[in-house]
């Protein structure tokens, strides 16, 4: 079946428009159907305990103090600490039985009967299940005493410190701040045992599960985990027989004439935008070495392997898990976006055989730009959490505190006008093509794919730190899925294409094909995806069907995308000695594999609606996040990067040894780290969950047990293997940059040049 490049361009503005339209009404209906916040809360008495504003005021408290990176909310965050929706979800439980039995027996109620404790405990599920929201509520004097015991025990934790649950004393600088965050969480809490008006669920759909507060999975997990599974065999028939039947070329290196490295012209901007490379390295060793510094912290809560106690030292308070863990996050999108800026500068005189005047000026200004944001940045997420930062400074300069979308307001928009100005010098570069082919053809695509990362981007910036929670949790996922699942899945495929390309595996016209087939479902899929994040966070119900089938069908592109990578493999085998491209050739097949595996195999399994009820924010997650993004993102990233390297060293200072045991460094580091230790914690965390509550799955006790603190110190190769391969890469990329060849451009007219000829002649539509 042949498939015309025109026709699959038309359906994918369709798509892009159907998507547009169902998430734009999706958010309309978001926004009218969001949990409230009441207005009041009062006691037995009439007495206000709470209200509205200081639950907004304890949303505050969270952000700012980076608490989203030490737990989560509403299973959104980090898996350190607790899930503080359902923390305090159970200890409103615990105290709400302490209160009737001493009303009622006089006794402490561990020491009551079963008989007894049963009619507690009935009592305690029906006054929580028959909870109604409104303007003005009205707690029991149970609730009550469950509320103010709550704050103290936050205050406990929170502001006194609590170094058994790695809590540094002062995270929150008062009481009264702490008690604002209780109160917030509390409310999380409401929502989760609370109906939602005309249903018969409450508004995070009956999560976490807490069977003590009449929390269970609903009927809708079940219905749409058994349709999910039939989607998923029927989406991998699809994915298979659309491969097969649709004409699409595949790499073949047999018979065809690549150019050697030191025959291709290299021009100044080039030359500068190999310079992106070392920062990348420099970002990327530090975030190696603080992933293994959160590791130790499972194992080693209060100190830093013993020497804070030997020293006097307070490690923890000193640089503390949430600030660790905002670093580590942000260093990995880092360095990963450095790369690809720097390939999407390096790739355009490439194949147009020449370079705008000051090109290489202004790759050196953005280059500049990108450190001054990742310094400022991280400085200021350093600041704002430990409160150098007053007024709206904390979250203007300082640290936003959402998981992912940590960095500062300002340092937000100055990536976002980086992403515009990367694009504009990308234009100028491909202005030969641009001018020459379709508005399909590859370089627009490349364009599309960046124009759409930047678009995504500005969804953050749609709230405030007083903005509503869920509707906080809507746009932030926008940001963070649609970027994976979507853009950045669209950046791979465009950015592979035109390697491909520039590697004369393919033609232009054959790679643009390829590229908007497998947009194509990318697009249609992942976009709309998102909404299996909506599940549980108090969004309408309605996101659970659209989530289950947009996620199931998300396997089809991951299908399309492997197969390719079998087929580069193919290629790669058959290539011989000749073929000067190899090892970055390998980083794209191993994008592919760690693709599937960890988007697609990982991904659908933890996005089935019953399985995620109980898994939402356990290990399992970090299984599929760290195969996703390193492995996918990651290593196409690192082969750019290498064919860059490639190009631009000398023959003689070339050297694949040093790159390629970092390579199967990271591999295997990867899979061990992946299938050794993290995932069997998660199944632990969901046997856990399943059998007594999802509270007791994030609980200190369940991370303190033997077998659990095991698992964590078999964490122990897999990273250290990692680490490794990352210090390989920068004393390499150190050597070859020492190593790089002089520029030689402009020399050849564009028609002279092996690759830019056939490019060129192959674009004039």
């Amino acid at each position: 079946m042949k498939v015309r490049r025109k026709t699959l361009a038309k359906l994918l503005v369709a798509v892009f428009v159907f998507n547009l339209v169902v998430m734009g009404f999706g958010a309309w209906y978001s926004y009218q159907q969001s949990p409230p916040i009441p207005q009041t809360i009062v006691g037995p008495d009439g007495e206000t305990v709470v209200t509205a504003e200081q639950v907004r005021d304890g949303k505050e408290t969270f952000q700012a103090n980076g608490l989203m990176n030490h737990g989560s909310i509403l299973g959104n965050g980090a898996y350190f600490g607790v899930d503080y929706t359902a923390d305090a979800l159970d200890l409103k439980v615990q105290h709400m039985r302490e209160y009737y039995a001493q009303e009622r027996y006089d006794r402490a109620y561990a020491d009551l009967g079963d008989d007894r404790r049963a009619v507690i405990d009935a009592a305690v599920r029906a006054e929580l299940e028959d909870s109604r929201s409104g303007e003005r509520i009205e707690y029991s004097a149970a609730e009550l005493y469950a509320h103010e015991r709550v704050r103290e025990e936050y205050v406990d934790r929170y502001h006194e410190g609590d170094l058994e649950r790695g809590v540094p004393a002062g995270t929150i600088d008062s009481g009264a701040d702490a008690r604002r965050f209780a109160d917030f969480a509390l409310w999380t809490a409401w929502i989760s045992h609370t109906e939602r008006p005309g249903t018969d669920h409450t508004y995070t759909n009956d999560w976490p599960y807490q069977p003590a507060a009449g929390n269970v999975p609903p009927a809708s997990s079940m219905t749409w985990s058994v349709i999910s599974m039939v989607l998923l065999v029927a989406g991998a028939g699809i994915g298979v027989w659309l491969y097969k039947s649709v004409e699409l070329p595949e790499p073949d290196t047999a018979g065809i004439t690549v150019p050697h490295p030191d025959d291709i012209d290299l021009f100044p901007g080039q030359t500068a935008a190999v310079r992106f490379v070392p920062v990348a390295a420099l970002l990327f060793v530090a975030q190696v070495f603080l992933g293994a510094l959160l590791a130790h912290y499972y194992v080693e809560r209060d100190g830093f392997f013993g020497l804070g106690e030997l020293f006097g030292i307070d490690f923890v308070g000193l640089f503390p898990f949430s600030i660790a863990k905002t670093w580590h996050l942000d260093l990995g999108i880092l360095w990963i976006a450095t790369l690809w800026l720097g390939a999407g500068l390096f790739l355009p005189a490439l194949l147009t055989g020449r370079e705008p005047k000051r090109q290489r000026t202004f790759v050196n200004l953005l280059l500049g730009a990108v450190v001054v944001v990742a310094v400022g940045g991280l400085g200021g997420i350093w600041l704002g959490a430990n409160g150098y930062l007053g007024g709206e400074l904390w979250w203007l300069l300082g640290n936003e505190g959402l998981e992912y979308l940590e960095v500062g307001r300002v340092w937000q928009v100055g990536l976002l006008a980086g992403f515009v100005f990367w694009a504009a010098l990308v234009a100028r570069g491909f202005k030969p093509l641009l001018d020459r082919e379709s508005p399909y053809g590859l370089a627009h695509m490349i364009l599309y794919a960046g124009g759409s990362i930047a678009l995504l981007f500005t969804a953050g910036m749609f709230y405030t730190p007083k903005t509503n929670i869920v509707i906080t949790e809507f746009w932030r996922w926008w940001v963070v899925h649609m970027w994976v699942e979507g853009a950045f899945e669209f950046f791979i495929v465009a950015i592979v294409g035109l390697t491909l390309v520039s590697m004369n595996l393919l033609s232009k016209r054959s790679a643009e094909k390829a590229v908007m087939f497998q947009a194509l479902f990318v697009m249609g899929s992942g976009v709309i995806g998102v909404s299996h994040h909506y599940w549980w966070i108090g969004q309408p119900d309605v996101w659970v069907p659209l989530g289950s089938v947009f996620s199931t069908l998300e396997l089809i592109p991951l299908v399309l995308i492997l197969f390719e990578a079998i087929n580069e493999y193919r290629a790669l085998a058959t290539s011989g000695e000749s073929f000067p491209y190899a090892l970055p050739f390998a980083f794209i097949i191993a994008s592919g594999f760690w693709n599937f595996v960890g988007a697609g195999v990982l991904g659908f399994f933890i996005n089935l609606p019953l399985v995620n009820y109980y898994e939402h924010g356990t290990y399992l997650t970090v299984g599929h996040a760290h195969a996703a993004m390193f492995g996918a993102f990651g290593f196409l990233a690192l082969g750019m990067a290498t064919y860059m390297l490639r190009i631009t060293t000398e023959r003689g200072t070339w050297s694949e040894r040093r790159l390629r045991w970092a390579f199967w460094c990271w591999n295997v580091g990867l899979a061990l780290m992946v299938f050794v230790s993290v995932l069997p914690v998660g199944f632990l965390q969901l046997e856990t969950a399943f059998t007594e509550s999802y509270a007791a799955a994030r609980s200190l006790a369940f991370y303190n047990g033997e077998l659990v603190q095991l698992l964590f110190w078999a964490r122990l190769p897999g990273d250290t293997l990692i680490i490794v391969g990352t210090l390989l890469f920068g004393y390499d990329v150190v050597h070859k940059l020492l190593g790089q060849r002089e520029v030689t451009a402009p020399g050849r007219a564009p028609e002279e040049q092996p690759i830019a000829d056939r490019v060129l002649a192959e674009s004039d539509d």
